[in-house]
């Protein structure tokens, strides 16, 4: 059946926000509007993008948001510090969703990293952010995607092209949104990208 409208014109401006482009987010963020992508999606994919394209682009495309739909009326879930203990469930649950049999070496990975870093990326990436009920699991991970493959870090798409499929994405779908990031790439990275999905979607995941 493929994607909707809707989220197609959510993945665009996922794609735009790792560009920085404020022309293209205005673009893409007033066609969003004009084929009715409810506000919310696009407040927490907003929210997301700090963790995926960090704070300086994010705020960037905040901006542009913020010219084009006025003052936020739906805001979502309150961020509360005493939440940390459903926010470490949820990010449990969320993570574990996107990275399937792979998650416990995840969480290896994570704490030879820095014994910091996986509290980080499972409670206030997953938990705090990733797991709130305003964007649907698949939707969020669809868009961290297209971030991602804006982005030089190989490593994060090949997790995150897997991410897809863990999350309910079809191939089908998955070729849908790298044709759209495809055009805001270099013929070198396309290429790259394309050889990357390639092999994930060969395989039995």
């Amino acid at each position: 059946m493929g994607l909707d409208q809707q989220t197609l014109a959510l993945i665009r401006i996922a794609g735009a926000t790792a560009t920085g482009d404020e022309a293209r987010l205005r673009q893409r963020m007033v066609a969003a509007r004009a084929v009715d992508v409810p506000p919310l999606w696009v407040e927490e994919l907003l929210l997301q993008s700090f963790l995926n394209v960090g704070y300086p682009l994010t705020l960037v495309a905040f901006g542009v948001w913020r010219s084009v739909a006025g003052p936020p009326r739906d805001t979502g879930e309150s961020i509360a510090h005493p939440e940390w203990g459903r926010w470490t469930e949820r990010g449990v649950e969320a993570c574990s969703e996107v990275y399937g049999r792979t998650y416990h070496k995840l969480l290896l990975n994570l704490r030879a990293l820095h014994p910091a870093v996986e509290p980080l990326v499972v409670v206030d990436a997953y938990g705090k952010i990733l797991g709130r009920p305003g964007l649907d699991s698949k939707r969020r991970e669809l868009c961290t995607l297209a971030a991602i493959a804006m982005q030089n870090a190989p490593r994060q798409l090949h997790a995150h092209l897997r991410g897809a499929l863990n999350t309910g994405s079809t191939r089908e779908e998955v070729d849908t949104v790298l044709a759209i990031v495809e055009a805001d790439l270099t013929k070198e990275r396309a290429l790259k990208l394309w050889e990357m999905w390639s092999d994930v979607r060969g395989r039995n995941l």
